[in-house]
């Protein structure tokens, strides 16, 4: 593919109309805002009822008082009187009706939003049908057919500590879904109110692994069974019909996930556990196929009384016979003439052997059962090519099609599952066996990471094992040892598409990625020698702005590496780089987190292109917007060009899983957005289309922008009373002591525990909870002042142009619009030591100067003055979620007065509020 000059940047985009700010957070139009605010009050004065009848009047009476209270010109005063000193019980009882309110309000808000979607993008408007039109007309024909080659979209689901809705839950708000949809009586939606309202919200004990991973299986499944063999018909349609063709070994998506993977600091994913999340994946895929495979049997009546078949799919059928003779006997007097009936049946008894195969541990037998999706595909293709070489083309086309798709798609895993385990992890693995070895002239740990680095590249191209196993191995190296052993049983019990992307958090330099490959290659899964061969991907995880300032430099010391790019090489000569949003926004703030991503992509895009490898970034993105959340075909847009070819990934997590998710209609338009966004930026965002010295302009005005609010954020992290201030205004410390993920929302550590032994999802989760927002805004307003009184006040203007600052303005403009200092000030009075309240004089002030500043750079009267429907959705959203806040400030009041044995009720109630405010929140983290 053709490069163009690097160091330059594209600010425009021309792409397939990607999701809008707007779009992507509600309604926008007047007439659906007035249709869902009628279906929302449909919906809570259904849920009045059953509170009224299930909970008492009197209940109700208080949920009317508190909500009116909280709307009205006295509202905090009045709510803080109703709220005083309220029993555990009714306190539950308040929580679950609020929370329940966002959960119906949001699925309402969910179903209008797809309907909207629908009038906004009419089929000859649909995102993939404008992008491939525009291919065919403006792209050269070579390079289209190669990125439509290698396509590969593949969305990552991931667990999430503040999203804790039960299966039991999703499941009764879809069927809510549904009958809005279908225009349901009210008799049959108050039925589907009362069981929801007699549905446990919470779990009664903190989940485990499996628990997560059967939650993300809820959805793939779901995608997998309908969305994903949709939407692949649609990319294949639309692409005919622009002249264009997709390659049938082609796989444009492909499901991702880390449950069950993610084992940086998760002592929970054991090797046990990460075979049973695999067992549980493959279980759903094996189903979804069978039902397909169902389905063909009944459909594919074709006779060799009226048609012919092909001699390769009677060859198939007499081994078949010789493999599987009961499957023949069973089915040779009703399709004995059917062969296509036939086959399928002997294709039904491998997935069933498949399953039983997976389930009791047995070993794989050819032939018998399926290893991977190779031979499943394989059986498929057979009735493919004869139907089509048989005047069975459009019958081919059909369910069989689709059921190929689905097959290459979902393999017979569902989601491929990636791996991460944090860079010290494998130092010390290795510093317990080379110390062992005695062959170091000191301990492997006081090596500088030089010394390591060429300890590491000359073991990794050495022929001989570092240890020998039957002699056993170091114990303080056997637990990793044991993940690397466990991946290569997994890829050859499963198939090597299961497992094959291994990730280093916190990569610092290049001995992090050496160290892995090192104990890959004692595992057999990688080989740079005489024999190169390879089954993972080893990717580094750039996290902290620091190694993102240096992403470039660190990947050229890695493919300067002979071993290491070797190994690069026996993977396609395809590099994967993960990009942290986390990490470096609690480190620096949004504002050095967003331009330090960018300017790191635009330096791997280069480094890359340099040696001759290909790019796959990974994007570590979050639901709110301080980790990286925000429209996800705005944010592909607004990269540096020729950043993204033809495959991307990024994580979809938490609360925005179901937002996304949950149903189909906006499942197909967030995937079509994400696909067609993909191709666009790989095929028409190739070169820059400004020039290079106004990009060099505006390069210094953000690193101006970025220099003085990184400045300002870290004054408020470093504040040593910020801590204390931050653990308690706000519910982060009773995270951790709430039922509501598998991962300690602490690392491990000794001694008094800081803000840096803080993850990064609990920082914000934090802030958000209080309405303070703080890593989704916090310095941009410094650094903008800086900037125009530096005499850049004209670029800003300008840059209003350039998709990476009209996306970073957007997004911490929507981030604004749901911060309520007001409200905030509550917990801080409430719950702050008087001495340390003094912090939150200065996030007021800042929040004051961002608000200036943004509006000076949109030049507009208010926040989100575009968008008026918005506005007032949020406004809404705000008045309800009020109670819930000032709930939550009373129960966090009671919680620590009670020490630590707290009321289990007390727990629970205080467990609502967090729901509730993350559901009416929308992306709390």
């Amino acid at each position: 593919m053709t490069r163009t000059v690097p160091g330059t940047d594209d600010p425009a985009s021309t792409g397939p109309a990607p999701d809008s700010l707007a779009a992507h957070s509600g309604v926008v139009s007047e007439s659906e805002h007035r249709a869902l605010r009628a279906d929302i009050r449909r919906l809570s004065t259904m849920l009045g009822r059953t509170l009224s009848d299930e909970a008492g009047p009197e209940v109700l009476e208080l949920v009317e008082k508190v909500r009116h209270g909280a709307r009205g010109a006295t509202g905090p005063d009045t709510v803080a009187a109703l709220l005083d000193g309220i029993d555990t019980g009714t306190a539950v009882l308040l929580a679950r009706a609020f929370s329940q309110y966002f959960q119906l309000a949001n699925v309402a808000e969910q179903l209008h939003r797809s309907r909207e979607l629908r009038e906004l993008r009419p089929p000859d408007q649909r995102p993939l049908r404008t992008v491939l039109r525009r291919l065919a007309a403006e792209a050269d024909p070579d390079e289209v057919a190669d990125v439509l080659a290698r396509a590969q979209l593949r969305p990552v689901f991931t667990a999430h500590p503040t999203e804790s809705t039960r299966q039991s839950v999703l499941g009764i708000l879809r069927r809510v879904v549904d009958a809005l949809d279908r225009g349901a009586g009210d008799h049959e939606l108050a039925a589907l109110v009362d069981l929801l309202w007699q549905t446990d919200d919470i779990r009664p004990g903190k989940p485990m692994v499996i628990d997560e991973a059967r939650n993300i299986a809820w959805f793939a499944a779901r995608l997998g069974e309908r969305t994903v063999p949709d939407l692949l018909d649609e990319f294949s349609h639309e692409a005919a019909d622009a002249g264009l063709e997709i390659p049938a070994d082609a796989r444009p998506l492909v499901l991702g996930s880390w449950v069950g993977g993610d084992r940086d600091g998760n002592p929970n994913v054991t090797p046990a556990v990460t075979r049973e999340v695999l067992e549980l994946n493959a279980d759903r895929a094996l189903r979804i196929h069978a039902e397909q495979v169902e389905q063909l049997i009944q459909e594919l009546s074709v006779s060799t009384r009226v048609m012919g078949v092909a001699e390769e799919l009677r060859g198939s059928l007499a081994r078949d016979r010789r493999l599987l003779p009961r499957v023949h006997d069973r089915f040779i007097r009703l399709n004995a003439h059917e062969p296509y009936r036939l086959k399928l049946s002997y294709v039904a008894a491998r997935l069933e052997n498949t399953r039983h195969r997976i389930a009791t541990g047995s070993a794989h037998e050819p032939g018998i059962d399926y290893l991977g999706a190779a031979g499943y595909l394989d059986d498929l293709l057979v009735v493919d090519r004869s139907l089509r070489g048989h005047h069975g083309a459009r019958i081919a086309d059909g369910t069989l099609a689709r059921a190929i798709r689905s097959a290459r798609a979902l393999g017979l895993h569902l989601v491929e599952l990636d791996v991460r385990e944090h860079a010290q992890k494998h130092h010390a693995a290795l510093g317990a066996i080379f110390d062992e070895l005695g062959e170091l002239d000191r301990p492997y740990a006081e090596l500088t990471r030089d010394e390591r680095r060429e300890l590491l590249s000359r073991e990794l191209r050495s022929k001989r094992p570092l240890f020998r196993r039957h002699y056993g191995v170091p114990e303080a190296a056997a637990g990793v040892l044991d993940l690397f052993d466990t991946v290569h049983a997994l890829q050859h019990e499963f198939g090597d598409d299961v497992v094959r992307t291994y990730i280093v958090s916190m990569t610092q330099d290049v001995d992090d990625l050496l160290a892995v490959a090192v104990l890959a290659r004692e595992a057999y899964m990688v080989e740079v020698g005489d024999d190169p061969r390879s089954s993972l991907d080893l990717v580094p995880l750039f996290e902290t702005v620091e190694e993102l300032s240096r992403a470039g430099e660190l990947l050229e010391g890695l493919l300067s590496d002979p071993g290491y790019r070797r190994q690069v090489a026996n993977r396609g000569d395809l590099q994967e780089i993960m990009l942290g949003y986390s990490d470096s926004n609690k480190g620096a703030g949004i504002t050095a987190s967003q331009w330090q991503i960018h300017r790191a992509q635009r330096q791997l895009r280069d480094v890359a292109a340099e040696h001759g490898v290909r790019l796959r970034l990974f994007h570590g993105r979050g639901g709110s917007v301080g980790r990286g959340g925000g429209p996800a075909g705005e944010a592909i847009a607004s990269a540096p060009f020729g950043s993204v070819d033809a495959t991307m990934k990024l994580t979809e997590q938490g609360e925005v899983i179901s937002d996304k998710y949950s149903l189909p209609s906006l499942a197909h338009d967030n995937l079509e957005i994400l696909l067609a966004s993909m191709l666009d930026a790989s095929l028409l965002h190739q070169a820059s289309r400004w020039p290079a010295d106004t990009l060099a302009r505006w390069d210094e005005v953000m690193d101006c922008v970025s220099t003085a609010a990184t400045e300002t954020y870290r004054r408020l992290v470093g504040d040593e009373g910020l801590p204390e201030f931050f653990t308690t205004a706000t519910p982060v410390e009773e995270l951790g002591r709430l039922n509501v993920g598998s991962r300690p929302s602490k690392r491990p550590g000794q001694g008094t525990p800081t803000l840096d032994d803080l993850r990064a999802i609990p920082w914000v989760f934090g802030w958000t909870q209080t309405r303070m927002v703080v890593p989704g805004w916090y310095g941009l307003g410094s650094g903008l002042r800086a900037a125009r009184e530096a005499g850049y006040a004209e670029d800003l203007a300008g840059m209003r142009e350039w998709a990476f600052f009209r996306n970073l303005i957007g997004n911490v403009e929507m981030t604004l619009a749901k911060t309520d200092l007001r409200i905030a000030s509550n917990y801080v009075s409430t719950l702050v030591d008087p001495a340390r309240q003094g912090l939150f004089a200065q996030i007021k002030e800042e929040h004051e100067l961002t608000c200036r500043e943004l509006l000076a750079v949109t030049g507009e009267s208010q926040l989100l003055a575009r968008h008026p429907v918005l506005r007032n959705t949020l406004s809404v959203r705000g008045a309800y979620l009020e109670p819930l806040h000032h709930l939550q400030v009373e129960l966090l009041a009671q919680r620590r007065a009670a020490g630590d044995e707290p009321d289990p009720d007390l727990e629970r109630a205080l467990l609502l509020t967090v729901n509730g405010i993350a559901a009416g929140m929308k992306n709390t983290g």
